[in-house]
């Protein structure tokens, strides 16, 4: 997506596109991969860590990004694949590369409705997160390591 679509569907959202706001929508998409802040504040220097936290609370309450939590007690940010509001109900998995420490999205793999689950009375759930962790495969391939998860 370039920066003219970017624009188009952060107006889309309700969301006015500041520069800030761009650079790192941007980052995200760009990147194709979730990002966390600290990746963030590496790969945009010239934003101050609080700048980016603002701009990614924004977006969350916006729905222009969904965030997951990767296993590792760190939140991790991707641009949001549906255009109306999502509640950040996107329910698909997430993968954590305990090799390489990226995160990858799982979109092929979608997670249950989260309408139908089942949850005791007095509970209302507003998410579901589901990730799994291993090495990916890019990792398997340089470090030759062998699927060692038997499913127990």
């Amino acid at each position: 997506m370039n920066k003219k679509e970017m624009i188009l569907r952060m107006e889309r959202k309700g969301v006015k596109p500041t520069a800030n706001r761009l650079i790192v929508a941007c980052e995200l998409n760009n990147a194709k991969i979730p990002l966390s802040l600290a990746d963030l504040t590496e790969r945009i220097p010239q934003m101050d860590r609080s700048s980016l936290f603002r701009v990614l609370t924004f977006f969350l309450q916006h729905d222009v990004v969904d965030s997951f939590e990767d296993g590792r007690g760190i939140i991790n940010y991707e641009l949001c694949e549906t255009e109306a509001e999502s509640l950040h109900h996107e329910n698909h998995v997430h993968f954590y590369c305990e090799v390489c420490h990226r995160s990858y999205c799982l979109r092929d793999i979608q997670m249950i409705d989260m309408e139908n689950v089942a949850m005791p009375e007095g509970f209302v759930s507003h998410g579901i997160s589901f990730v799994i962790k291993g090495i990916c495969s890019t990792c398997k391939k340089s470090n030759g390591v062998k699927n060692s998860f038997s499913g127990h």
